[in-house]
């Protein structure tokens, strides 16, 4: 890789924005995606210009066939983190999931007792109010929350954070009725439609899980759908 690219590489990541690479196998001629911009030697029709900007938001390497010849994309993501509002139970079996898949979990509960050592070993833990966290540690297009206590109080700041963030992906825990009385209060505080519909509630695929192992798994499901295919 040329060092301009390096450089752009680094710098992107540390602003929390993604890019991808695109290099023909053959003469080595590279292609450097950055949003809308494009850079360098190799020329892609517009097929493979596109298949390289799903690969980025995908967040997946991928091979091309392209009339230059064989083409391999990889994209250069920020550490993917997840902003876990609530160290109940559910966070409990969630976290080691999260870990497993990549991303950095912040386990945020202004409840002192809740968030501990013991509970969450190894894991970054913020007795703060889930908005005064995501105010300073500022959830990007990398970023993933899930708000988990049931109380408007605790989860309802951490939302509208959430909301005004580029956070790829937002989940509230709670029956549909919960959710509904969730999206009233936000409604009122100046959110529209399209805005609240980010929010996934109630949080998680549909697989039918009963125990808070299960629950994880299907926020995990969720998360990754969002992430790979993007909102279905």
């Amino acid at each position: 890789m040329k060092s301009r690219y390096i450089d752009a590489v680094i710098a992107a990541n540390a602003e929390g924005r993604s890019v991808a690479l695109a290099t023909e196998l053959t003469s080595g001629a590279q292609l450097f995606l950055d949003a809308d911009q494009v850079e360098g030697t190799l020329e892609l029709d517009e097929v493979s210009l596109s298949a390289m900007r799903e690969a980025l938001r995908a967040d997946r390497n991928i091979s091309l066939d392209t009339a230059q010849g064989r083409v391999f994309v990889q994209v250069f993501s920020p550490p993917r983190r997840c902003f876990v509002i609530g160290a109940v139970h559910i966070a409990q079996p969630l976290v080691p999931m999260l870990i497993a898949c990549d991303y950095k979990p912040i386990v945020i509960d202004p409840r002192g007792a809740w968030a501990t050592e013991a509970r969450f070993p190894g894991v970054e833990l913020s007795s703060e109010w889930p908005d005064e966290v995501m105010e300073r540690m500022k959830p990007d297009r990398a970023s993933a929350v899930v708000a988990l206590t049931h109380d408007p109080k605790i989860d309802d700041p951490g939302l509208i954070s959430a909301l005004r963030s580029e956070a790829f992906y937002i989940g509230a825990l709670g029956s549909r009725r919960t959710h509904a009385k969730r999206l009233e209060r936000l409604a009122k505080e100046g959110f529209g439609e399209n805005e609240l519909s980010r929010i996934h509630g109630p949080i998680g695929l549909n697989i039918g899980g009963v125990s808070q192992a299960e629950v994880a798994v299907s926020i995990i499901a969720e998360m990754t759908q969002i992430l790979r295919r993007g909102e279905v």
